[in-house]
């Protein structure tokens, strides 16, 4: 049902999913900034089962998402190890990032075959986005409780550098695992029709 009413052709589809991504950033910041970061992390996991729940080979998405968690989490477990980044909630282990900061990634990256879809043939761009875009939502999210910055200046330089480098591999990664766009001779609503 859901797949007839929104298919892979929809003008409006990346924007339903970039609104989707932002209620999965604001739900696991504010919900890390109050102590409970368990509550934006579920909703994450809700909100990426729906995803693969109507993706044309929810494998390929799967796998894309879970690489963008180990990659991701990776990353901020170094920022979080070298002292750069404190979080107040959410450590399970101690100089690893929080558990909801793999659930961001994870929704990062269902977003990356749709609303960052015209990023795939401009990695330059890419690049140029992430060293931007990548320190603001960290400073955003600092902004509202949900981290803080040891030394704001050196944070939010490697931050900018690490993400130069992040989104440009997550969209080479989306290229080819592309769950939402159906092989030929499927559609997405399953009736073989594309």
């Amino acid at each position: 049902m859901v797949a007839a009413v929104i298919n892979a052709d929809n003008k409006w589809l990346p924007s339903v999913y970039f609104v989707f991504g932002q209620i999965g950033w604001f739900g696991c910041v504010l919900s890390a900034a109050h102590g409970a970061p368990w509550i934006g992390a579920l909703l994450v996991i809700l909100l990426i089962g729906l995803h693969l729940a109507w993706v044309a080979r929810p494998l390929e998405e799967l796998t894309l998402v879970l690489l963008a968690m180990v990659i991701g989490g990776a990353w901020d477990s170094v920022l979080v190890a070298t002292g750069l980044l404190i979080y107040p909630s959410g450590m399970l282990v101690q100089g690893f990032a929080p558990y909801w900061i793999p659930a961001l990634w994870a929704m990062f990256a269902a977003q990356l075959n749709l609303t960052y879809e015209w990023l795939k043939p401009r990695l330059w761009l890419a690049a140029l986005l992430g060293a931007v875009a990548g320190p603001l939502s960290f400073r955003a999210g600092a902004a509202l409780g949900a981290l803080r910055f040891s030394r704001p200046l050196p944070a939010l330089l490697t931050l900018g550098a690490g993400w130069m480098v992040l989104l440009p591999l997550l969209i080479v990664l989306s290229r080819r695992f592309n769950g939402v766009r159906p092989r030929l001779g499927h559609s997405l609503s399953g009736d073989g029709q594309v």
